[in-house]
């Protein structure tokens, strides 16, 4: 790895926020699931979640959206929806699915500076009463025209670039969120340091 490529790498990994996530429950299409991967890099995010109760695990990505996004995140999958959300919960204080409800409230009342995790559901379901259920409340992203909905990665994007927008403000960028042993572990993944069976 050349000094310059180390260089970027190290950069990005400074910047990888440790409090914010996003999970995607049944989402089908792969090229949408890719799309938020691309987003989540973008804005920091390091791990994502991928529930899928009702459809199989998918096995890869639509490569042509995610431009290699995949191989930079760390992406947990679950079949389960307790097992998932105990998982969450050791992580994020606060779990909010998208979902139109008369308590939701707008994406521009979340507190991005604190621990979140944004759940958007399927595509045509949307995010499940299981799933809502466990979940500390909805949000919606404020909409003016006629149909009230937008593409899972649409809106995702438009929720986590609000996110970014929150935590650059407030600084969250400005030094290491990743703790030293799993900057570690991700620096080994990246291919800053070699394995240790690699050196045996």
């Amino acid at each position: 790895m050349t000094p310059e490529r180390s260089e970027k790498l190290l950069k990005v990994l400074s910047r990888r926020q440790t409090d914010i996530t996003v999970v995607m429950e049944n989402v089908q299409d792969p090229h949408n699931i890719s799309a938020v991967m691309r987003t989540c890099d973008a804005v920091g995010i390091q791990d994502i979640y991928i529930l899928n109760t009702k459809i199989p695990r998918h096995q890869k990505f639509g490569a042509k959206s995610s431009s290699s996004a995949a191989k930079w995140l760390s992406v947990h999958q679950f079949d389960n929806v307790d097992e998932c959300f105990e998982a969450l919960r050791k992580n994020y204080k606060t779990i909010l699915t998208t979902h139109l409800s008369t308590d939701a409230v707008s994406l521009y009342e979340i507190d991005f500076t604190q621990s979140v995790a944004l759940v958007f559901g399927n595509e045509h379901a949307g995010v499940s009463d299981e799933v809502r259920a466990l979940a500390d409340g909805n949000f919606i992203i404020p909409q003016m025209g006629i149909i009230q909905s937008l593409n899972i990665s649409v809106a995702c994007a438009v929720s986590i670039y609000e996110a970014y927008r929150q935590k650059n403000i407030a600084g969250h960028y400005n030094s290491f969120a990743l703790p030293e042993n799993r900057l570690n572990t991700l620096m080994q993944e990246w291919g800053f340091i070699e394995s240790e069976e690699t050196n045996q």
